[in-house]
């Protein structure tokens, strides 16, 4: 079997670099799914409570017959769970869902900044942590001045920060930022949902290797030392997105889809989604 990078954590952990997405797979395919993913090759899920397919999951990983230490498993906390002030039970309700005794990695998954009780969260994920129901604790979709109000509650830095990053969004501030902090960075759309395929430098790269504009996007993430799970509900584009350690982009190619940047932002804005 390919063997995935590990990336270690500030906590001293490790995370497989190239995982899987479950953003907008229905429920009811999700078991099919996450199973021909873990039948490809890929130990790294991440899901989400806001994402309703947390059992699907739960049930490939039950029935995969792979133990469970050799999976890595993240889902996310959801704003109204927080704002309720439910962050432990909402934990306790995506484990129960998920068939697990402890996720290896739990996520804010937004800021929802207006009233500030992401930190409240914050809080409540480091005592999860010490409890033992999660190994490892993060953001997604945090700003540098977000981790800044972190790091002035909190007793223990994130672990990932997970953001909107791919050629089209780049986030450089807050790359610097992560990097700064001892933060890894997790892209998620890391293929800006196909935006960019039909970018020269992309196209031009995947011709000169034989292989697809996704699979050279999944390189151009890996080679930069990014933590990132493309997503598919297809069976051989599952495979493909998987099949990218028998090629290296040159420092040219890299440089080229870096040059890419431009406001593609494809989701909402950290400092205006208040759901």
């Amino acid at each position: 079997m390919t063997a995935v990078p590990e990336i270690t954590l500030n906590d001293g952990t490790t995370i497989p670099q190239l995982g899987f997405g479950v953003w907008q797979v229905p429920a009811d395919e999700a078991q099919d799914v996450v199973a021909e993913a873990l039948k490809v090759g890929y130990r790294h899920i991440d899901t989400a409570a806001i994402y309703g397919n947390e059992e699907g999951v739960g049930r490939a990983i039950a029935e995969s017959g792979i133990p469970r230490e050799e999976l890595y498993i993240t889902t996310k906390l959801w704003v109204s769970d927080f704002k309720a002030g439910q962050t432990k039970e909402a934990l306790r309700t995506s484990l129960q869902k998920l068939g697990l005794d402890y996720v290896d990695l739990y996520l804010i998954h937004w800021p929802s900044p207006e009233d500030e009780k992401y930190l409240e969260a914050w809080k409540a994920l480091e005592e999860l942590q010490a409890e033992g129901l999660t190994r490892s604790i993060g953001v997604s979709n945090f700003l540098p001045h977000h981790l800044d109000r972190v790091a002035e509650v909190g007793t223990k830095t994130p672990a990932i920060n997970q953001i909107e990053l791919h050629p089209a969004l780049q986030q450089r501030q807050v790359q610097e930022a992560n990097e700064s902090r001892g933060i890894k960075t997790q892209a998620w759309s890391p293929l800006a949902q196909g935006a960019v395929f039909g970018d020269e430098p992309i196209v031009k790269a995947a011709e000169a290797h034989g292989v697809s504009p996704a699979q050279v996007i999944i390189r151009w993430h890996l080679q930069q030392g990014r933590i990132l799970f493309p997503k598919s509900v297809t069976p051989e584009r599952i495979a493909s997105n998987f099949d990218v350690f028998g090629f290296e982009l040159s420092d040219a190619e890299v440089d080229a889809i870096t040059a890419l940047e431009r406001d593609g932002r494809t989701g909402m804005h950290p400092d205006s989604f208040n759901p």
